[in-house]
């Protein structure tokens, strides 16, 4: 094999990661730049990708309606999108209307969806928690004429899901809703400045229900893109990437544009530390575990390296009280 085209495996075995990561950040994102902090990424993407998931199984088994595989994953997100808007509702009721610690109500809800979906699939499949689907039906081997270009054709229009172009309307949607519209500028002052929103009419408590709920439909997706990428069955780990969109939001300083491109940097060093065996030299090293490791490594270092140019939203984590301006 050549380097180009080890070159392409890896860049190609990227985007499966980034994806993912890129769609569950613009969620986080859009909560904190509301002003809430959402740590229920990881559960609310377990939510999403079991509803969807076993939609996706229900729908392939024998005697099923023999829907288009691109049609029936566009189904999918959807049941992922509402599904993952209901879970993240319990976190805004609980951090906007109660006022509670939404680090600890995040955390709550984290605990609780795995186990959670666990006890359903069990329910529902007496056998095993895990549930299985057929994933390589929704693979599109090559688009046509776009499949042709040099480099750009091989990497973006040969062997990927649909959900790929959605990830990418969803970041082109996002830098458009955050940095071109009112609703994006009132979202921003509600996380920045809510007693200043308030006093021009702005409903604080509105906007901030609106970007938990935006960043619950976007978690729930990438739930489903992140299982549909990485695996053929389903039984409630993400393996933390609800987390690691929290260090790709940060590292990506709240911003669209940039979170594309920490996206972009995990998921290469994800993909080199699966596809190093066929780079020669490396795949004879006992260096397995050190491989797993370094996605995660790189990730701690780019943080400590860009934390101190990091500038969170000034009122995330902090409750407002319309009475108390």
């Amino acid at each position: 094999m050549s380097w180009v085209d080890i070159l392409y495996n890896v860049i190609r075995e990227s985007m499966w990661f980034a994806i993912p990561l890129l769609i569950i950040a613009l969620g986080g994102m859009f909560s904190e730049k509301s002003g809430v902090v959402n740590i229920a990424l990881e559960g609310i993407m377990i939510i999403g990708g079991f509803c969807s998931i076993y939609f996706i199984k229900i729908m392939q088994a024998p005697g099923g309606p023999n829907l288009n595989p691109h049609l029936l994953l566009l189904i999918a997100g959807v049941i992922a999108v509402g599904a993952g808007m209901l879970f993240s509702a319990l976190l805004a009721f609980s951090a906007i209307n109660l006022k509670a610690n939404q680090t600890i109500g995040g955390t709550a809800l984290n605990l609780m969806a795995a186990p959670l979906v666990i006890f359903i699939a069990r329910s529902i499949n007496e056998e095993s928690s895990s549930i299985q689907f057929n994933k390589g039906v929704f693979f599109i081997e090559k688009v046509p004429l776009l499949g042709d270009i040099p480099i750009i054709g091989d990497i973006f229009f040969q062997k990927v899901h649909i959900m790929v172009y959605v990830g990418i309307l969803i970041l082109v949607a996002a830098t458009i809703v955050i940095n071109k519209t009112r609703f994006g500028m009132r979202l921003s002052a509600c996380g920045e400045h809510p007693q200043a929103a308030d006093s021009v009419g702005v409903n604080v408590y509105k906007m901030r229900w609106s970007g938990v709920l935006i960043s619950g439909a976007l978690a729930g997706l990438g739930g489903l893109v992140y299982t549909i990428a990485s695996s053929v069955s389903f039984n409630g780990d993400v393996a933390g990437y609800g987390f690691l969109a929290l260090a790709v939001m940060i590292f990506g300083q709240w911003k669209p544009t940039r979170i594309l491109l920490a996206a972009l940097f995990f998921g290469l060093t994800k993909a080199f530390s699966i596809k190093y065996t066929i780079i020669p030299g490396l795949a004879s090293l006992p260096l397995q575990h050190f491989f797993n490791m370094l996605p995660y490594i790189l990730t701690m270092v780019a943080l400590v390296l860009t934390s101190r140019k990091s500038r969170a939203p000034k009122a995330e984590g902090i409750p407002y009280d319309a009475g108390q301006r």
